[in-house]
């Protein structure tokens, strides 16, 4: 029986995984569970799965759930504090780093400390700190296991065979809502056809991701601290199906590849389980049914955001964390109508352009450089809002 905790649990990733919880409840136990604002959804999951422990952002927010569940109410607890807790409880055996954006460093970087491993889909713990959480993992000698389709395809291609084998590592994108979109017709595109993704269902920060293939970038730098692959041996093709998930090319000219259906608990099953698969309850691949698998190369004039994450990964340090950050805002600022749709990348290379790089020397100075980007980055989307540009 492994015991987790799941850190997002009312996003896609967490419903996602808690499902299979569900469907293997001989397997799994949920022992803590951390949420945002989705109060309802996570009343429901408290009183599905019983956890010892849960965490909600804010005060306010633990005294509603408090309120709601009565006498059925486990441990509850608020804010950063309380994720740490949640992240490190000692009976827990495997954390499940599930919050979206920044904001997941923290606790996923306590429960690495505190020797969990980590089913991890918050791709900002490596983006931010990649150098950081890399050392402690090694240091402390727990398992880091990708979620994300992208990375969980590459660790399954790579199974059983030598690092230095390995020439490049390839992530597919499926080049999100705009891949054929005329760049002239995407200045006006409302945050509505920007969250239509074509193949997956995911929350909206990273659906807005996509769009722009940001979402990749960061991708990018999590493969170069996940694998130890240096940046120029990490490549990204636009493949539209969602089919092959990403492929390993090798020194001999081999190239392994994973592929299946667009369904995420795919890879958290993996990432639940390894080394073992579950008999997931998802339709099959029908390989006679493809017609075609397509692969092309990324234009980034069409999605600069990927060519600022390579800038960013080549400048090190805390750009990074910065690139993060200035994205976070810039996708809020865009999803409230403030800023144009290829104006984001604008706040991104403007932040970045005005940070002074430093060395990670401890997790502080990625909360600093993230501090720092979000306010620079809200000047700079208040700037080109007062401009006009908007539509």
């Amino acid at each position: 029986m492994k015991k987790l905790g799941i850190l997002g649990s009312t996003g896609s990733i967490g419903v996602s995984t808690l499902e299979i919880v569900a469907d293997f409840p001989d397997q799994f136990e949920v022992v803590t569970l951390t949420a945002g604002n989705n109060l309802t959804r996570l009343e429901e999951q408290i009183r599905r799965f019983r956890p010892k422990m849960v965490a909600v952002i804010s005060p306010e927010g633990a005294e509603t759930l408090r309120r709601r569940l009565g006498a059925d109410a486990p441990e509850i607890l608020s804010g950063v504090e309380g994720l740490v807790a949640c992240a490190c409880d000692p009976d827990i055996d495997m954390i499940v780093s599930a919050i979206v954006g920044a904001a997941g460093l923290v606790p996923t970087m306590a429960a690495i400390e505190s020797g969990k491993d980590v089913a991890l889909a918050n791709k900002e713990t490596l983006v931010t700190a990649g150098p950081l959480v890399t050392a402690a993992v090694k240091r402390l000698g727990v398992r880091l296991f990708p979620v994300d389709s992208e990375h969980s395809a590459i660790f399954q291609s790579m199974e059983g065979h030598r690092m230095d084998n390995v020439r490049r590592l390839i992530l597919t994108a499926s080049g999100g809502p705009f891949r054929n979109r005329p760049l002239a017709e995407m200045r006006c595109v409302t945050p509505a056809d920007a969250l239509a993704h074509p193949n997956w269902s995911m929350g909206r920060k990273i659906s807005i991701d996509s769009a722009t293939m940001m979402n990749k970038g960061l991708e990018v730098i999590e493969a170069r601290w996940l694998f130890d692959v240096l940046p120029e041996r990490i490549a990204v093709h636009i493949h539209p199906q969602s089919i092959v998930h990403s492929l390993v090319e090798y020194i001999d000219g081999a190239v392994i590849a994973q592929l299946g259906i667009p369904d995420m608990k795919t890879p958290i099953a993996y990432a639940l389980s390894h080394p073992h698969r579950l008999p997931l309850n998802l339709p099959p691949l029908d390989l006679c049914g493809l017609r075609n698998l397509t692969f092309d190369e990324p234009d980034l004039e069409r999605f600069p955001c990927l060519g600022l994450a390579y800038e960013a990964l080549a400048m090190g340090g805390t750009a990074p964390a910065v690139l993060n950050a200035a994205n976070e805002v810039a996708v809020e600022a865009f999803l409230n109508g403030e800023i144009p749709f290829l104006e984001i990348a604008s706040v991104i290379r403007a932040t970045l352009a005005g940070h002074e790089v430093k060395n990670l020397e401890h997790i502080d100075e990625v909360l600093r450089a993230d501090l720092w980007a979000r306010k620079q980055a809200r000047q700079v989307a208040v700037k080109i809002a007062g401009g006009g540009q908007a539509c």
